[in-house]
C-alpha cells in the first residue's frame, strides 16, 4: 500500500487508533446507511463493507471530532487551530504527475452514476440520493485560477446531476462567469479524500487562491494532482473516485425540499444542471460521504475551516487576537468564540464586529481573555459572568443582512450579537475585585513541580 497520505491512509490511521468500526451486515443506500451514521453521530468512523447496489464499500463520520482532524495530521488536538492558522497563512502548492491511483478504472462516454456509484439516499422528504462529500474542482473562466469547494449534488438519472449551490458561493460565481460567455462550466468531483483536501475547500478564503495549496500547509507536502481525462482540470491522483463533467447554468432544476446544516429542511428553489462524462476511480474505491443535516461531521468541517481563516484574517487586523472557535452547537456557522491576549479598551468589539463583517453567517459573536479555553463553554461562561458589563459590551445589531440558510431569518436578515467579556485595565491586579485567589506563587511552583510525588 502507498504510504502517500490518502482516505484509506487516514482509515488505516483510524483503525490502529480503535477509531474504525466495520459494518459487515449488509446494509441499502436508501436512508439506512444515514440512519446508522446518525445513530452513531459522535462513535467510530463506520465502514460499510457490504451495500447493495454497484459493489462498493461506503464510509462515513470519519470527521465527527476535533482530535479526528488532529490525528490526520499527525498532531496534538491541543495544536489544530495553530496548525489550521499556519496553513493557511503557508501554503504549500501541488505538484502534478503523471497517473494516480483514482484512474485505475475508467469509464467515459455517458456513465450511468447509480450503476457505479452507492450514493445514499438521506431523509425521508428529499427526493434523490445526494453526494455529499465530493469536493468540487473548477476554474475561473476569466482567470484560469482553481477552485475547491463542496456543493450537494444530487442524482437525476443516467449521467445527471444537480449542483445546489447559494448564491454568493464561488463555484456558483464561477458557473455565472461560464453562463455570461455561453459556455458550461468544466467541474470535476473528487470523492473519498484525506482530510487535508476535504478541510481545505471549507476554507473561507478570497475566490482566486487554490485551496490545493492550504491542503498541502496543512500535510507539510504537496498534494499530487493527476489531470482529468476529459476535462482541463487537475484532481488528486490519491483521491477514491472522481466524476468529470460540466455544468450548466442556462438550465435549472428545481430541488424542492432539502436538509441543511441547522437539521431542518429548506427550500433554496432551482439548482444548476449538470451532466457527467466520464468516471474514474481505484480498482477497489471506497465512496465516502458525510451524514448532512446537523450531524457532527457535517458541522465540524464548517466551523474548523472557519475558524481558521478568521483567526488568520482577524490577527492580520487585530495582533491581540489568538484563536477563533466557531462552536459545534452553534452548528459549526453561526456562533463564536474569539480568545485576545490583554486587548486595548475597544478592541474586543472590533474584533466581534470585524469577525461578523468577514464571515456572514455569525450571528452570535463571543470576545474573551485568553486565559480562557474557547473550547471549554464552561470557561466562557464563566468568562461572561465574571467580565461582561451588559450596559457596556453587549452589542445588538438588527436588520442585518443573513444568509439564506440562516433558520430565523426575516427577508434574509437577522439580529446578530456581540458579547465581550475581556478584562480591563487593573482587573486582576492585588485589592481589585478581580484579584484572583491562590495560595503563595511559590509554593504553587514547587508543587506543581513536585506533584508527581504525591
Amino acid at each position: 500500500m502507498s504510504n502517500k497520505p490518502s482516505l484509506r491512509q487516514f482509515l488505516d490511521r483510524l483503525e490502529g487508533a480503535g477509531a474504525l468500526q466495520r459494518v459487515t451486515r449488509r446494509v441499502h443506500p436508501e436512508f439506512e446507511i444515514g440512519a446508522i451514521l446518525g445513530l452513531r453521530d459522535t462513535g467510530p468512523a463506520q465502514l460499510f463493507e457490504t451495500v447493495d447496489g454497484p459493489g462498493l464499500a461506503v464510509v462515513g463520520n470519519v470527521l465527527n471530532s476535533r482530535p479526528r482532524f488532529a490525528l490526520a495530521f499527525g498532531i496534538a488536538p491541543e495544536a489544530l487551530d495553530d496548525h489550521c492558522a499556519a496553513a493557511v497563512a503557508g501554503p504549500v502548492p501541488p505538484v502534478t504527475v503523471d497517473h494516480g491511483p483514482v484512474q485505475d478504472e475508467v469509464f467515459d462516454g455517458a456513465p450511468d452514476l447509480a450503476a457505479l456509484l452507492p450514493v445514499p439516499r438521506w431523509f425521508e422528504r428529499e427526493t434523490a440520493p445526494y453526494i455529499t462529500a465530493g469536493v468540487i474542482v473548477a476554474r475561473d473562466p476569466e482567470t484560469g485560477r482553481r477552485n475547491l469547494s463542496i456543493a450537494r449534488l444530487r442524482l437525476e438519472g443516467g449521467n445527471r446531476v444537480m449542483a445546489g449551490i447559494a448564491a454568493n458561493h464561488h463555484l456558483n460565481i464561477l458557473a455565472r462567469k461560464a453562463g455570461a460567455r455561453g459556455e458550461p462550466l468544466e467541474f470535476a468531483v473528487a470523492i473519498g479524500n484525506h482530510p487535508a483536501v476535504l478541510l481545505a475547500s471549507q476554507m473561507y478564503v478570497d475566490l482566486g487562491r487554490d485551496e490545493f495549496g492550504i491542503a498541502g500547509g496543512l500535510l507539510g507536502e504537496p498534494v499530487e494532482l493527476v489531470p482529468c481525462r476529459t476535462v482541463g482540470l487537475e484532481i488528486p491522483a490519491e483521491a477514491e473516485i472522481v466524476l468529470e463533467g460540466v455544468l450548466r447554468p442556462d438550465q435549472p432544476i428545481e430541488e424542492g425540499p432539502v436538509s441543511e446544516f441547522p437539521g431542518f429542511y429548506v427550500r433554496y428553489g432551482p439548482g444548476i444542471a449538470g451532466e457527467i462524462r466520464c468516471v474514474t476511480r481505484r480498482k477497489d474505491a471506497i465512496f465516502q460521504a458525510i451524514l448532512p443535516g446537523f450531524a457532527s461531521e457535517h458541522c465540524l468541517l464548517g466551523a474548523v475551516a472557519i475558524g481558521a481563516t478568521l483567526r488568520h484574517e482577524l490577527s492580520r487586523t487585530i495582533p491581540a487576537v489568538r484563536s477563533v472557535v466557531v462552536t459545534d452547537g452553534g452548528m459549526g456557522r453561526l456562533h463564536a468564540v474569539i480568545a485576545m491576549h490583554r486587548p486595548r479598551p475597544g478592541e474586543g468589539k472590533r474584533a466581534v464586529m470585524l469577525a461578523m463583517g468577514l464571515v456572514n453567517l455569525l450571528k452570535l459573536v463571543i470576545a474573551v481573555d485568553d486565559d480562557v479555553d474557547p473550547h471549554d463553554w464552561k470557561r466562557v461562561e464563566w468568562s461572561l459572568a465574571a467580565r461582561f458589563r451588559g450596559e457596556e459590551d453587549l452589542i445588538v445589531l438588527p436588520g442585518v443582512k443573513a444568509d439564506r440558510c440562516d433558520p430565523v431569518h426575516e427577508n434574509l436578515t437577522v439580529t446578530k450579537i456581540g458579547m465581550v467579556a475581556t478584562t480591563r485595565p487593573g482587573d486582576g491586579e492585588p485589592g481589585s475585585r478581580s484579584e484572583f485567589a491562590r495560595p503563595p506563587a511559590d509554593v504553587l511552583a514547587r508543587i506543581r513541580r513536585d506533584l508527581d510525588l504525591y
